[in-house]
């Protein structure tokens, strides 16, 4: 314990991990450019619903395995995955 009380916790990497975070970061960061692009132009025409219920359906599944886990970086990736993708459904209900 240090002074304030609090634990040290050190964190070690593998080459395993790393790919892993790296794929999450990728997969997660995907929907970025199709959020930006339907947030401009507020146009959804050529955006398939069907796939972003899919997509959404599945991050909630994956963080709900994550949780039960309690596997922190799969958590935050699909919670951001579940942000993004659920934006861009929002938007594909809202504007068609």
């Amino acid at each position: 314990m240090g002074a304030a009380g609090a634990e040290l916790w050190v964190v070690t990497m593998d080459g395993l991990t790393f790919l892993g975070l790296i794929a999450a970061v990728c997969s997660t960061f995907s929907f970025l450019p199709q959020v930006i692009k339907v947030w401009r132009t507020r146009s959804t025409q050529d955006i398939s619903r069907e796939m972003f219920l899919l997509i959404v359906t599945g991050a909630v599944l994956w963080l709900a395995y994550g949780l039960i886990r309690q596997d922190i970086p799969l958590i935050a990736a699909d919670f951001a995955s579940l942000f993004f993708a659920s934006t861009i459904l929002y938007f594909k209900v809202r504007y068609g």
